[in-house]
């Protein structure tokens, strides 16, 4: 640009010469947003993201050209009081080392066999004053940025191109998503047969993005107290906005979100009233650089008002992984395995349909019938194509009752085109 100072076209050729500097590209960002171009420093620091994944200081500038709130740091106890003979105080961490081997579990239960085994806590954890209210507890699980990202994911080159042009692409071009009028902000629902792999994808956007992941389900929002579900939904958003740029993952939304018309329990409407409110943005309350992925089975079932325009307006349709995607999980899964002459292209073929959990389970089908032989036999063997073979034979897709159903409501009930990539997909297998 004509109007650059020297300095900051000097750093741009040096950046451009090194791309893998994340400390001068960082150096560079912050030059930028010191001289107000804030949309070139979020470029920088997603680019430096991209190099170094859960990079604080690429993070923290991330958030500061974004115009975003630092994220809330959880508040460090004092120290333990010092007594009136000035030592310090009673060592509560060490006592319970102390005693760790010689105090049993607090609760137990008996198991089958007799034997005692520990069970999880089942009391409402204790608040700063001691009520014990279940809700006044707000903490969140926030995993940071990882190193998964979507160059993990085999294959599937479709799904990668969609999620490219929904998310990845308006971060990574902050000039043209403002030329474009595109908001950071947004909604996509992930819809399959079960088994291929939706979780992962969501990790592995938040990835890309450099940003922070939420994994929620049914379980951590139902409540048995009235209120308190909707409350869990409300802090659920306000830590993905203090958190952001932050990706939630909303599991299994055909239980969290089901149709209203056909629930019969209060409580579940409340819930779904809720989340439509803060998909919208409440109090103000902006919803910028949260950026909200969904999965369900059975996208059927989902209130039609979570689907509409501004909330989890897109869909996109996982598949039963293609060859490419089947090579890389097999050989994922066969890695630390005891293996010869194993074809995988061979392997590939005769495992096609087959979902994530499908190919794993063939694995350790394979796994096992060389392991029984082994202990039959005597002799300690490796795991060939015979036994894979074996195993794809035993196992049915497990797709195949999920495209049944799917089948029929793509034929009867795909209004307004809301199924078109189902539709197509049945045909190009000739299933419809």
């Amino acid at each position: 640009m004509s109007d650059e100072s020297p300095l900051i076209r000097s750093l741009r050729a040096a950046v451009s010469a090194a791309p893998e500097d994340v400390p001068l590209r960082l150096h560079f960002a912050e030059l930028l947003l010191a001289e107000g171009r804030g949309d070139e420093a979020v470029s920088e620091a997603a680019v430096a993201l991209q190099h170094a994944p859960g990079d604080e200081a690429a993070r923290a500038l991330m958030v500061r050209a974004m115009g975003l709130p630092a994220p809330v740091q959880p508040e460090i106890p004092a120290a333990a009081p010092a007594t009136e003979q000035g030592t310090p105080g009673f060592d509560w961490v060490a006592a319970e080392e102390e005693v760790g081997d010689l105090v049993g579990p607090r609760f137990v239960t008996g198991t089958d066999n007799g034997e005692v085994g520990e069970v999880g806590e089942v009391e409402a954890p204790l608040t700063a004053d001691g009520s014990g209210d279940p809700g006044d507890a707000s903490a969140w699980d926030v995993d940071v940025p990882g190193g998964v990202r979507l160059a993990d994911v085999g294959g599937m080159q479709e799904v990668k191109d969609r999620l490219e042009a929904a998310f990845l692409a308006p971060m990574r071009n902050p000039e043209l998503r403002k030329l474009y009028g595109k908001s950071l902000r947004g909604g996509l629902l992930l819809y399959g047969p079960p088994g291929c792999g939706k979780t992962f994808i969501a990790r592995a956007v938040a990835g890309e993005l450099g940003a922070s992941f939420m994994s929620v389900s049914l379980s951590d929002i139902l409540d048995m107290y009235i209120g308190t579900s909707e409350k869990n939904v409300h802090d659920i958003f306000e830590t993905a906005r203090a958190q952001a740029p932050c990706v939630v993952f909303l599991d299994e939304l055909d239980a969290l979100g089901a149709k209203r018309s056909r629930t019969h329990h209060s409580g579940l409407r409340n819930v779904v009233n809720q989340l439509l409110t803060e998909l919208d943005g409440i109090d103000g309350a902006e919803n910028e650089g949260v950026f909200v992925l969904a999965a369900t089975n059975v996208p059927w079932d989902v209130d039609l008002a979570l689907r509409r325009p501004g909330r989890l307006d897109r869909t996109l349709l996982v598949l039963p992984p293609d060859a490419p995607a089947r090579e890389a999980i097999l050989r994922y899964h066969l890695r630390e395995r005891p293996i010869e002459s194993v074809d995988l292209g061979k392997l590939v073929k005769a495992t096609e349909d087959f979902s994530g959990a499908d190919l794993a389970h063939v694995c350790e089908s394979a796994a096992e019938f060389a392991l029984l032989d082994s202990a039959r036999t005597g002799t300690v063997r490796m795991i060939d194509m015979k036994d894979l073979l074996a195993a794809a034979k035993q196992i049915r897709p497990s797709s195949e009752s999920w495209f049944a159903s799917a089948r029929n409501v793509a034929m009867f009930a795909n209004d307004g085109g809301m199924y078109d990539d189902l539709v197509a997909y049945l045909k190009k297998k000739r299933k419809l």
